[in-house]
């Protein structure tokens, strides 16, 4: 059997399934809107660490709560956007996708730490968006690799050559 020469690279065609990756993608946006809730609740009931509202405001807290699971919801939709994009415009597009979204998640995290507030209410914050950043990368690379559909190999290649009848083709180790 032919293999591919050490060092080179693999051969990855075929494209995502765009409507698998996207019904993916609204999953994931569902889970980081309920990850954002169930993470102020638990910060500001259990913990009490007053949470993007001041502590007066109860567990619930006021319209930052919904706008915070919505805004997490909509990070997950452009993550699922930029998915798409780069798997059509770039080579090892889950490899770039991964790159971005832990660099945009340690920027989420960073900003919190920053701001004039308790430092219970920072940290809590940073581990909130930690936690989202993470989700939805993990979650979406999982949905691409599904989403995944390889072309058919070409017919009729001359014998002992990948794509010939009876030979893998050349994505697929032996």
């Amino acid at each position: 059997m032919m293999r591919e020469p050490m060092g080179a690279p693999r051969a990855r065609h075929g494209q995502l399934d765009p409507a698998r990756l996207w019904a993916g993608g609204v999953a994931t946006a569902v889970v980081a809107g309920l990850l954002a809730v169930v993470g102020i609740l638990l910060a500001r009931g259990v913990l009490d660490v007053p949470v993007l509202s001041p502590k007066g405001e109860g567990v619930w807290g006021n319209a930052n709560t919904t706008t915070y699971a919505l805004v997490s919801a909509a990070v997950a939709l452009a993550a699922t956007g930029l998915m798409q994009l780069l798997s059509v415009t770039t080579p090892r597009f889950q490899t770039f996708f991964s790159w971005i979204m832990v660099l945009l998640t340690a920027i989420a995290v960073v900003v919190p730490l920053s701001l004039p507030v308790d430092w219970e209410s920072k940290l809590a914050t940073a581990v909130i968006n930690l936690v989202i950043g993470i989700a939805i990368t993990a979650i979406l690379n999982g949905v691409a690799r599904s989403a995944w559909r390889a072309a058919p190999p070409p017919s009729g290649g001359a014998p002992g050559m990948p794509g010939a009848p009876g030979m893998p083709p050349p994505w697929q180790s032996t």
